[in-house]
């Protein structure tokens, strides 16, 4: 069967692919289909044709997978913020253990074995601390809508997620189950506000209207609680009154903030900030050490699997008196602050200019002297000037971005040859490339998921390798 582009197909679905899709075969040929899981028997039409695979849109789930449940969001079906709630959740933790494992055993040649089970969240639902909402003047139709014969106007004060794939379309939210229940209630609030007060929403062609997005953070550890107002325009008399209204109706919110984007960037992070109410910061916790967290900081976003990935990793560094870490891609310094005791000394490497500082100022905050930061690229950091001034690693870790580590870091850290590295990835694929070539050098002995991201797809994981001892 060819599998044309636009023409419609009944398939089976036999398991779970990346990026959650479900993964269907016709005479050999992949085809990838969201929204599935396996076990499922659906008509799909074909909207991507490539030489060694399809992709497909669901159209009908003929005979539902014994593994489906009912999501529990309307918005579940068409919203991007968690496209796997129609599995339950124990099976989101299987099929993603078993994307490590494929990617550990495919891409970087080694026994799957290693991969143990996935370690999954407490909480399935609002989880994440943070949660960033846009505002446009255009809504993404229902699929209802779509298939009207009449024309449907989507001009709207849509506040809500973007759809899949879409910049300027925003998903009206009546729902969310991410963060804490009172998150989406102050959205629904600002929305209503703004309609209620003739408060324009953004409009990403006309580039104008006033309000561009609602950043909401709370706090796992304390009962701090932050509203971010992202604005187009710098208006404070509105903002005030806007304030004001906010903590009439929800007086447990701690700190009020207004970040003014009168830019064409999509970005809730403004040119210029304005603190309308509290002290501009909330604070949170990781283990023992204390964060102040502004508006526009990096935090990670599951503070509670945080802990667990960082005690994780820790125990992998096997880290004893005297030993000289060094942390690549630090960030802000919270796994270097985590990493510190009972190290003589940590050096976290980061090429973010404000990430150093935050970092920094998180070490002070903490009164953490064992622990310094330095910015630098790192494939060219490992200069004899930094290892004499900082003392040669026992240990090394390292957390890359999605796209894993440079080849020329790779190499690097097979010439250096530290007794112990451990890695932390949130892109197994690229993990295993990288794995692969370290293997050379490393004995690769455990690699440990970690969801991050209960109702998706993504999967966090930790590798501890150990030096291979040299051939006599």
């Amino acid at each position: 069967m060819a599998l044309k582009k636009g023409q419609e197909v009944e398939l089976e679905i036999i398991d779970a692919a990346f990026k959650g899709k479900g993964l269907a075969k016709v005479d050999g040929l992949a085809v990838f289909v969201p929204g599935t899981t396996p076990g499922d028997k659906v008509i799909a039409r074909i909207i991507k044709k490539k030489k060694k695979y399809r992709e497909a849109k669901l159209l009908e789930i003929l005979e539902p997978s014994p593994h489906r449940i009912e999501p529990r969001c309307r918005h579940a079906n068409v919203c991007g913020g968690c496209s796997w709630q129609h599995i339950p959740y124990a099976k989101q933790l299987e099929f993603k253990t078993q994307q490590v494992r494929d990617h550990i055993e495919r891409i970087g040649h080694l026994d799957g074995s290693i991969v143990k089970m996935g370690i999954g969240a407490d909480e399935e639902f609002y989880y994440r601390n943070k949660m960033e909402y846009s505002i446009s003047a255009r809504r993404w139709l229902t699929q209802e809508e779509i298939n009207r014969d009449e024309y449907v106007d989507d001009s709207a004060f849509a506040a809500g997620l973007h759809a899949p794939g879409r910049f300027d379309k925003i998903l009206n939210l009546k729902e969310c189950h991410l963060q804490v229940p009172e998150s989406f209630q102050i959205l629904d609030f600002v929305r209503n506000y703004c309609i209620e007060h003739g408060i324009t929403p953004y409009d990403t062609f006309e580039d104008s209207g006033f309000m561009r997005h609602v950043m909401i953070r709370n706090s796992h550890h304390t009962d701090d609680f932050m509203v971010n107002l992202v604005t187009f325009q710098d208006d404070q008399e509105v903002m005030q009154k806007m304030a004001r209204a906010l903590l009439e109706e929800f007086p447990f919110i701690t700190t009020i903030v207004n970040n003014v984007n009168d830019t064409k960037s999509p970005t809730a992070i403004g040119r210029f900030e304005k603190v309308l109410h509290g002290p501009g910061f909330i604070v949170d916790e990781i283990g023992d050490f204390t964060f102040k967290i502004h508006p526009n900081a990096f935090f990670q976003t599951n503070t509670a699997q945080a802990e667990k990935l960082y005690e994780i990793a820790r125990n992998y560094a096997e880290l004893q008196d005297g030993d000289i870490v060094y942390d690549l891609y630090c960030g802000v310094g919270t796994l270097s602050l985590f990493m510190s005791k009972p190290a003589k000394h940590v050096l976290g490497i980061e090429l973010v200019d404000v990430a150093v500082k935050n970092a920094r100022f998180n070490a002070e905050e903490n009164n953490v002297g064992n622990v310094s930061f330095i910015k630098g690229d790192m494939k060219d950091v490992f200069t004899e000037e930094v290892v004499k001034t900082h003392g040669a690693p026992n240990v090394l870790i390292t957390d890359p971005p999605r796209a894993g580590m440079h080849a020329d870091v790779v190499e690097r850290l097979c010439e250096l040859k530290v007794p112990r590295i451990v890695y932390v990835s949130c892109n197994s694929s690229t993990m295993a490339r990288d794995l692969k070539e370290l293997n050379k050098v490393y004995e690769i002995e455990e690699v440990q998921p970690v969801d991050m991201f209960p109702q998706t797809y993504h999967i966090e994981a930790v590798a501890k390798l150990k030096l291979r001892e040299p051939e006599e």
